[in-house]
């Protein structure tokens, strides 16, 4: 950290007023944060220029059937909704424009030169909040979007004329498996994990390549070359360092992103944790799909297993979805044109406000007895009253082994871990092994290895905030010392995916 972060105490003008008459470009718009980020700016700055959304279609019809059945069309949107009335459709009409595109081709995949080249001319801030998140995903899946997306974004910036700011969502668990506290550093180019300076991107693509070439003349069929690119791209996350495909491919587009960047374009990179729902705004507790804390949580509250394994001394880092995008928006407005700038924030709780395992659990125990979930046959499902963690894998293998009559032999070289897309294991025990044994080693380091995420930036980007507008703290808050855990998962957290996900048909 220079001392540029600090040369930016100075008089602003309010936050809100920052975003007025700004033009935004916003992929991801459709993800989790990304239509949260669009709600937020559309609540607080109707203002606002343009925002434009790039989203995956073939044409304009299809981006904008998307736009309003995946983003606006959302319960998240209900606020402004009810605050705006008749005027709502307007405001979208009038400043929202959905981009036809792919992030995994040039040109964003934009076909439209006439948008295309407004976009050029227009855009003064690019937010960057696409991604595959599946630690799962197959290799050529996740380099096209994590790695290449982020290098057609930083080609995109350099031909923009009026551009101030680049901000690029990534992830904390860029950093990989490391134990301790954790720096908030940017990534060399052809950096490792594991110490070998080899990794050369262009490398890994001419690899992916290749491989998918083969298998095409060697007439695999759709399974067999989604499994075998799974595979590899575990393998080579795994060669270089990094426990997993999406990891990997998060840190290439962040070393692709500052290697290309304009030196006349301050770029910030945000690495949130493990995000959770909605804390305050536009109201608690609203979250789409089982996140990584509910693979705790929803089997348990089902009544399906109530082990797991996980040290409960080890922390979660865990930051509601509000913080993080409230995070984002302070980060752009202190950095706007400030050229040269280059930062990262850790977007996190483990260093300010840590939680660990064993009390998460406790709150899991206590919130499924008070409020049971209901069966199909509208009878309360009462789970188990202990919630039992396995701090090691030799302990667990034997769990396993017991739990489906299978031999030891068969688990005790994989790294068994309950975390993540835990709900695809529910159809049968067969399919329980296998994604169980799948998951091992994706999910082994944040249930077993205590990572701790130093948020120094973060705090000064705070204490910045703080000083620098007086008016409406409470609108952009990102202060994770201000969370109870308890209330949040008793009061908002787990009502909230109870309502928005586990009671939806």
């Amino acid at each position: 950290m220079n001392h540029t972060l600090w040369s930016l105490y100075m008089e602003m003008e309010s936050m809100i007023e920052s975003f007025a008459n700004k033009n935004i470009l916003v992929t991801g718009a459709t993800g989790f944060l990304g239509k949260i980020f669009v709600e937020k700016i559309l609540r607080v700055q109707p203002n606002i220029k343009k925002l434009y959304l790039l989203i995956r279609g073939s044409d304009s019809n299809s981006a904008m059937h998307r736009l309003h059945s995946e983003v606006i069309g959302k319960d998240l949107f209900r606020v402004i909704k009810q605050k705006l009335g008749t005027h709502f459709h307007t405001l979208i009409s009038e400043k929202v424009i959905p981009v036809a595109g792919d992030m995994a081709m040039e040109n964003l995949g934009v076909t439209n030169m006439e948008l295309l080249n407004e976009m050029r001319r227009q855009v003064d801030i690019v937010v960057n909040s696409a991604a595959n998140t599946n630690f799962d995903e197959r290799y050529d899946v996740a380099f096209a979007i994590n790695t290449l997306g982020v290098k057609h974004v930083s080609s995109f910036v350099n031909e923009c004329t009026n551009i101030k700011l680049v901000l690029h969502v990534s992830t904390a668990y860029v950093m990989g498996e490391k134990s301790g506290i954790i720096m908030e550093t940017p990534f060399k180019m052809s950096e490792t994990l594991n110490g070998k300076n080899d990794l050369n991107i262009n490398e890994e693509k001419k690899m992916i390549q290749e491989r998918h070439r083969q298998l095409i003349i060697d007439k695999a069929n759709e399974e067999a070359i989604s499994s075998y690119m799974k595979d590899f791209g575990i393998q080579r996350a795994k060669f270089h360092g990094w426990p997993n495909t999406y990891t990997l491919t998060k840190a290439m587009g962040e070393m692709l992103l500052l290697e290309g960047r304009r030196q006349d374009v301050p770029f910030v990179i945000l690495r949130p944790t493990i995000i959770t729902s909605i804390y305050k705004e536009p109201f608690p507790g609203w979250i789409e799909g089982i996140k990584t804390i509910d693979s705790f949580s929803v089997p348990y509250g089902r009544g399906r297993t109530s082990t797991f394994l996980g040290d409960p001394s080890k922390v979660l880092d865990l930051i509601p979805a509000d913080m993080v995008i409230n995070a984002m928006l302070v980060a752009i407005v202190v950095h706007l044109n400030k050229p040269y700038s280059r930062t990262i924030y850790h977007v996190g709780s483990s260093m300010s406000n840590p939680l660990q395992i064993s009390r998460l659990t406790n709150y899991i125990c206590d919130y499924f007895a008070k409020y049971p979930l209901i069966n199909r046959q509208g009878n309360p499902i009462r789970p188990p009253n202990t919630f039992t963690l396995l701090s090691s894998m030799s302990s667990f293998n034997i769990y396993m082994a017991i739990r489906y009559m299978i031999p030891l032999k068969v688990v005790k070289y994989a790294n068994i871990v309950l975390l993540g897309a835990f709900n695809a294991w529910y159809f049968n025990a067969d399919r329980e092994i296998k994604v169980i044994l799948r998951l091992a080693d994706l999910y082994k380091p944040y249930v077993l290895i205590n990572m701790i995420f130093d948020d120094t930036n973060l705090n000064k980007l705070l204490c910045i905030y703080k000083e620098s507008f007086k008016d409406g703290m409470e609108t952009f808050s990102f202060d994770t010392r201000s969370i109870d855990w308890k209330d949040y998962f008793m009061n908002i957290h787990f009502p909230g995916l109870v309502k928005h996900v586990l009671s939806r048909p």
